[in-house]
């Protein structure tokens, strides 16, 4: 498959749910065929000043030490989209959307609780799936963000980041697309920084 024809689906559609439901290139270059806002967009996130991380993300981290532990890789910047690369986000993303049944968490902020590849879950479940299958396929950590969000009906939400020298890319459960970040309906709120997985930093306003 051409890059093109890669990029060009990704186009390919919007679909949305609540969280809790799921649906079974040169550096710096915009690639033809990748779906973006307006031509101005960025094609990369802004990083604003640093924040707290959500409190369930470091209760995470006390669990699973080795998904938010530095790693040798942390330099560079975004990862250059690959035919092997972009095989591996469509598997990954399949693979566990389809894998964990949706259950949402009626205990709120007390009770949360995000785990990796759990029989059932939410959106936080999802995320951190995804992340952790990636990094086990050997991508570098600075590429694979986990972000805050809130939907359109003011639902905080969880998504993977990935960050390609095509631009963002939005791993979610919300809907078997990959999307360009300019095409997820959401208000960003805050995400981890690609130095170091365990600073998280408020995501910059969309310029135009």
């Amino acid at each position: 498959m051409r890059t093109a024809s890669i990029l060009a689906a990704i186009a390919a559609g919007m679909i949305l749910s609540i969280c809790q439901m799921t649906t079974a290139q040169s550096a710096n270059e915009r690639l033809p065929g990748l779906p973006t806002g307006p031509p101005s967009m960025p094609l990369h996130l802004k990083f604003g000043d640093p924040t707290l991380p959500p409190m369930a993300y470091t209760v995470f981290c006390l669990h699973y030490r080795d998904e938010c532990r530095p790693r040798l890789m942390f330099r560079g910047g975004p990862v250059h989209l690959t035919e092997a690369r972009w095989e591996d986000l469509k598997e990954v993303n399949a693979t566990v959307n389809n894998a964990i049944i949706s259950e949402p968490n009626e205990g709120g902020l007390a009770t949360e609780v995000w785990l990796i590849d759990p029989k059932r879950g939410d959106c936080n479940d999802y995320a951190v799936s995804k992340r952790h299958r990636l990094l086990s396929r050997g991508w570098p950590e600075r590429a694979l963000l986990l972000s805050e969000v809130e939907t359109v009906w003011g639902k905080h939400h969880l998504v993977l980041v990935v960050r390609t020298q095509s631009g963002d890319l939005i791993l979610d459960n919300l809907t078997a697309q990959i999307r360009p970040w300019p095409r997820a309906p959401y208000r960003w709120i805050r995400i981890q920084s690609p130095s170091n997985p365990r600073y998280w930093s408020i995501v910059a306003p969309r310029s135009v």
